[in-house]
């Protein structure tokens, strides 16, 4: 069998999910669903440690969770535009898409009162204006569940489209409740 996926790659700060070009469709879907999982279970197996060493506090567990959802998110992100500049077809995509959807609904709940300490990147804006948080995470999580739809639709104009959409309603939601990051 010599169509194997290349192993996860992690590009500064942003792991990518890279997958052969060659093989099947299902095969391609498959090997992203193993990479997401993997990708998952790593950041939080790396963040665990490191949270039960700073504090007993089951904030700090909430952060770590946290924080390694989003470093999945990341790649999600980064494997769907991959895949629109590759012109790959949206139902490839379509895991990705659909786990992002995912993640956008559980937003609000990574999020509980008391969990805004170091080393939370998040603004005290996030609880103190919670229901504006709320709404900027309402309309990330429509605009990722449209994405779904139009991947499910192999429809490639409306899914790349779509793309940039949610993009939007990623950074203002970070524009608005994320503090700033001297990284980039």
């Amino acid at each position: 069998m010599d169509k194997v996926a290349r192993p996860l790659r992690i590009e500064g700060r942003r792991p990518s999910l890279a997958v052969s070009d060659q093989g099947s469709e299902s095969m391609r879907t498959s090997m992203l669903a193993l990479g997401a999982a993997a990708a998952l279970f790593t950041g939080l197996a790396a963040t665990a440690p490191a949270s039960r060493a700073v504090a007993a506090d089951p904030a700090a567990d909430v952060i770590a969770g946290r924080k390694a959802a989003f470093l999945l998110s990341g790649a999600l992100f980064g494997q769907i535009k991959a895949g629109i500049d590759r012109g790959d077809d949206p139902k490839a995509l379509g895991f990705a898409a659909r786990a992002l959807a995912g993640w956008a609904r559980a937003i609000p709940g990574m999020f509980p009162a008391g969990s805004g300490m170091a080393p939370s990147e998040a603004q005290p804006t996030v609880w103190s204006d919670r229901a504006g948080f709320e709404a900027r995470a309402a309309d990330y999580a429509a605009a990722a569940a449209k994405l779904a739809e139009f991947a499910k639709a192999g429809d490639k104009a409306g899914f790349a489209a779509q793309f940039g959409e949610v993009g939007k309603a990623c950074k203002a939601c970070h524009d608005a409740y994320r503090k700033p990051d001297d990284h980039h």
